[in-house]
């Protein structure tokens, strides 16, 4: 037996979610997350710059590949064992939004890079750091494209100040096997009532570092690339790119990533808030991704317990939300309406969900869960069903770390 036969929510193609599937499932619909793919695409190219998909959110490559196909300049991975990932699944340029470091991840790269057709980009904020990937790098005779990470006080990684940057574009300098190839920021970690505003100004002070470092001729390549953007604030960082974007001086690259599957959650609530920004925009993304699961007990009134727990759907951002009600082995593909109910707690294998007035339930019964944060329910399955309109599986797919 195969681990793919004994994975959790497996399927095979032409497996119907009522009665075929055994649940608790992974479920894309292809609709959504066709449509997201094309948005977005057509949102990136409209504002002059590229895409490349954090990769992260699915680590699915079969998602790496439909948007690559609709045009992804660039995929963006968070480790090397994820870039090789991608790279097995025909991925031939990566931005790896993170710091390389340790000699054994660092050999995972290098012996990508023999393949002369791999293009690839990593983050530095640090001189040890620049220096001990300058020192592996001659070792092997090869030369790696890093990128400056550029931060905000109290966020994540990169250099706090401006300074910091250009002490740093000295110290790549000084290093023959290190090519510096762009400057990268990531807004998400700005939070707080003046969040709009912050963020405008991060990316401002990452296009004037950009055109700082330019004038000074430390960048390796032509067209350097400048390149920021999650989930939540992509339509602000594509509005301060454009302008250099479109004068040609640098490539705008964008990384969002939950766009991919989008969610029931923070990021539904954060794509309303780019259609209030922007009146332009008369559609916005879908949620592509949920989670199944079937009613197991009702030992109270008004309480139903669902083989639904936190090894299956991620919590850290709220808890998942009912959508559908559906009767087991019923040829019906549209649901009942059971989004009043509620998730009130998670265990590792049980869901506990208030059931409102109204609607009964019985035991067995499929429900349908959106869920908040994407990345973290992918994380969660190393299997997931796309499916068709009618529920019908049209593709079992991988999913990595």
């Amino acid at each position: 037996m195969s681990r793919s036969e004994v994975e959790k929510g497996a399927a095979r193609v032409a497996d119907h979610l009522l009665c075929d599937v055994s649940l608790p499932a992974l479920v894309i619909h292809r609709q959504a997350l066709e449509h997201n793919i094309r948005w977005m695409q057509a949102f990136v190219t409209g504002s002059g710059g590229e895409l490349a998909p954090h990769g992260k959110t699915s680590m699915a490559p079969a998602l790496f590949r439909r948007q690559m196909a609709q045009g992804a300049w660039a995929m963006t991975l968070a480790t090397a064992v994820q870039t090789r990932t991608a790279y097995a699944a025909g991925v031939r340029r990566v931005l790896m939004a993170n710091q390389l470091v340790g000699r054994p991840n660092m050999a995972l790269i290098a012996d990508l890079l023999d393949d002369p057709g791999f293009e690839f980009h990593c983050l530095v904020d640090h001189p040890d750091n620049v220096a001990a990937l300058g020192a592996f790098f001659a070792e092997r005779g090869q030369r790696l494209n890093v990128m400056i990470e550029y931060g905000v006080a109290g966020g994540r990684c990169g250099c706090r100040t401006e300074a910091q940057v250009m002490a740093l574009a000295a110290a790549i300098r000084a290093q023959p096997a290190l090519a510096l190839t762009g400057i990268e920021g990531y807004e998400g970690v700005i939070h707080g009532a003046q969040a709009v505003t912050d963020i405008r100004a991060f990316a401002a002070s990452l296009v004037r570092l950009a055109l700082t470092l330019q004038r000074d001729g430390a960048f390796a390549r032509d067209t350097p690339i400048i390149t920021a953007s999650g989930s939540a604030w992509y339509d602000l960082i594509a509005e301060a790119f454009a302008a250099e974007a479109a004068s040609g001086r640098f490539l705008s690259v964008l990384r969002p990533g939950s766009y991919v599957a989008h969610d029931h959650g923070i990021y539904k609530t954060a794509q309303c808030c780019v259609l209030d920004r922007r009146s332009d925009l008369h559609e916005g993304l879908r949620p592509a991704l949920e989670v199944w699961a079937q009613v197991q007990s009702l030992p109270e009134p008004g309480l139903a317990v669902v083989a639904l727990g936190k090894r299956d759907v991620a919590y850290d951002a709220g808890l998942p939300v009912p959508l559908k009600r559906y009767r087991e082995g019923d040829a019906a593909d549209v649901g009942d309406d059971v989004s009043a109910c509620t998730v009130t707690a998670l265990m590792d294998q049980h869901g506990f969900m208030t059931v409102a007035p109204g609607i009964e339930l019985r035991v067995g019964d499929i429900i349908s869960f959106g869920t908040s944060h994407p990345c973290l329910t992918f994380d969660k399955w190393r299997t997931g069903c796309l499916v068709d309109e009618q529920l019908t599986v049209v593709e079992p797919f991988e999913i990595f770390f």
